[in-house]
């Protein structure tokens, strides 16, 4: 069986390659890449080089042959120099057949993005709930691609069927071992999503147990401080680190705002080109989006491309069925975000990297009014504030979903 972790204590040489085409122009793959690497370097490899070619993916080497080989001849000149790279990671999803085939050619270890992240999720899983998710994910990445483990093993003809035009003979090694490994992860995956209904169950009880408490979920691309801010509102001990894919359980923790009981949940984070068979995997895990009464949605706002992170989550939202429901967005690290001044005889249009953060505020955010927040978790800015239109924003969910405590009816500010 292919074994997905990357230990944390080996370090690892890479190189990663990645696809400028019509609908990824260069600066996207760029920033693409930047995000490959921060996942390379998460899973514990050392990024060293990058390629990249404009060209629509090649089927079966997914780069064209000119490019495969300038990665192996760069490879060879490493290996030579007594610098050996381990791995080369590539931005997309390849194929049972583009793995075969780079891997013939530069002989050495190849990695998709979906494998990556699963290496990651395999790392960061703490809880039998987590661990379970996880391996029927890579159990489902691994089934279409098991054929290429057995290409050593070649089919041997033969027997009454095996002459020209005849279809039937003696089955070989390759095949044998091959059909067995399916049946043994289809059989595996079986137990596993037996083990996962029984987890949805479970947790189906658990939320019906936290009766007349309104439910707040955090959600956001990863690595945006959702942790961060649970540990400073539910004052907690969430783990918190400036990797992607810090945490992968759902924590839920009961707050207190004044008088006002809620509960508080930080959920997995979202990325770029999330892989599907993790989606389906944590279903049980995301059913807390779908049972929040308000999502707080979490924007990294000195991230260079924010704007097409909350793309990604909104749109994985849509997915999970909970585009509907009442929401609030939250920009964090408002300390780290900056900006390019234009001199004043600079008549060329604004960009993004030339706009101040109150110009951004004024812009389509102004527009959102007290569903729009701006925050820093780590210097606990505007941390009090946020407190008091969260105490507002639930108070009146909690009016309208159980409108018999009228204890709630006072404002936050009467209790401080």
């Amino acid at each position: 069986m292919k074994e997905f972790v990357i230990s944390e204590a080996q370090v690892e040489t890479a190189i990663l390659v990645g696809l400028i085409t019509q609908s990824q122009d260069e600066r996207k793959t760029s920033e693409y890449l930047d995000e490959l690497e921060f996942l390379a370097h998460t899973a514990g490899a050392n990024v060293v080089k990058r390629f990249t070619q404009k060209i629509e993916p090649n089927k079966v080497t997914y780069v064209g042959k000119g490019k495969l080989e300038e990665i192996h001849k760069y490879i060879e000149e490493e290996d030579e120099a007594e610098r050996e790279i381990g791995m080369v990671i590539f931005d997309d999803e390849l194929s049972a057949k583009q793995i075969r085939n780079i891997e013939a050619v530069l002989k050495v270890k190849i990695l998709d993005r979906t494998s990556l992240i699963l290496d990651i999720f395999a790392m960061r899983a703490q809880t039998a709930n987590a661990k379970t998710q996880v391996e029927l994910a890579q159990y489902k990445y691994m089934l279409p691609r098991l054929q290429r483990l057995w290409t050593h093993l070649e089919r041997q003809g033969g027997g009454s069927g095996s002459g020209k035009g005849g279809s039937v003979g003696l089955r070989g090694p390759g095949e044998t071992q091959l059909e067995m490994d399916r049946r043994i992860i289809l059989n595996r995956m079986s137990l596993l999503k037996e083990r996962l209904a029984e987890i949805d169950r479970q947790k189906i009880t658990q939320r019906k147990n936290r009766s007349e408490l309104i439910r707040v979920a955090l959600v956001g691309y990863t690595n945006v401080g959702k942790s961060t801010l649970m540990n400073l509102i539910a004052k907690s001990e969430v783990f918190a680190e400036n990797k992607l894919f810090a945490t992968l359980d759902t924590t839920v923790r009961k707050v207190i705002i004044g008088n006002l009981p809620f509960l508080l949940t930080d959920t997995v984070g979202f990325i770029r080109k999330l892989p599907t068979d993790l989606v389906d995997s944590f279903k049980s895990t995301l059913d807390e989006v779908r049972e929040a009464d308000l999502l707080i949605h979490v924007v990294d706002i000195s991230h260079p491309d924010f704007e097409e992170q909350i793309n990604v989550v909104e749109k994985t939202i849509a997915e999970l069925g909970a585009s509907e429901k009442p929401s609030v967005i939250l920009f964090n690290k408002i300390d780290a975000y900056s900006y390019i001044k234009k001199d004043e005889d600079d008549l060329t249009p604004k960009t993004k990297e030339n706009i101040s953060l109150q110009e951004l505020m004024n812009t389509w955010m102004a527009k959102l009014n007290d569903n729009c927040f701006f925050i820093s978790a780590k210097e606990k800015t505007n941390l009090d504030a946020l407190k008091d239109k969260l105490y507002n924003r639930i108070r009146e969910l909690h009016v309208q979903k159980y409108p018999y405590n009228n204890f709630l009816y006072q404002t936050y500010d009467d209790i401080e």
